[in-house]
């Protein structure tokens, strides 16, 4: 439906790991990291999306003891202080999901939304990530209710799926 890629991240303790994918980019520029990888918290939108499911104290400690992301090693955007990342995150709080461009990569774009039942803790993310080209600050907004229902749906099957069910349960 977005024509980019769509992955899949799991909470796990105090870490979000990308477990899933799907790339729906059939042709052109096509962005497809690796799999596997722990997400960078202070500047990626999987990152932004769980954060903004928890208190500001306990997001805060999560990024210190991981570190923000450089924009020398991340986007020109990335957040560098707490106070900025805080602003972001209450952005992101009010719309429901995380949006943002060239923070994780330079020409990069990306959206995410926890896979959370209302009240409860996330048990992970799904993100849209693509080249800022095709994913565009107003394509995002258009994609914003269909990740939101994804979201939604993929946190009500999490009851019926052993690894999402006890990833939510030991978060909360």
């Amino acid at each position: 439906m977005s024509g980019e890629l769509v992955r899949l991240a799991l909470v796990d303790g105090d870490n979000l790991t990308f477990v899933a994918k799907a790339q729906g980019a059939r042709a052109g520029l096509r962005y497809d990291p690796d799999m596997g990888i722990d997400v960078r918290l202070s500047c990626s939108a999987g990152g932004h999306a769980w954060l903004m499911t928890l208190s500001e104290e306990r997001a805060t400690e999560l990024v210190a003891r991981q570190g923000f992301g450089s924009p020398r090693e991340f986007g020109p955007k990335a957040p560098t202080t707490f106070s900025g990342l805080m602003k972001k995150l209450e952005a992101d709080r009010k719309r429901g999901f995380s949006l943002m461009t060239e923070m994780y990569a330079p020409g990069m774009s990306a959206m995410a939304a926890p896979v959370a039942r209302r009240g409860g803790a996330a048990a992970g993310v799904i993100t849209i990530a693509g080249p800022l080209q095709r994913l565009t600050p107003a394509r995002m907004q258009d994609l914003g209710g269909p990740l939101l229902q994804a979201a939604g749906e993929l946190a009500m099957a999490a009851t019926s799926s052993p690894l999402l069910h006890r990833r939510a349960t030991a978060a909360a």
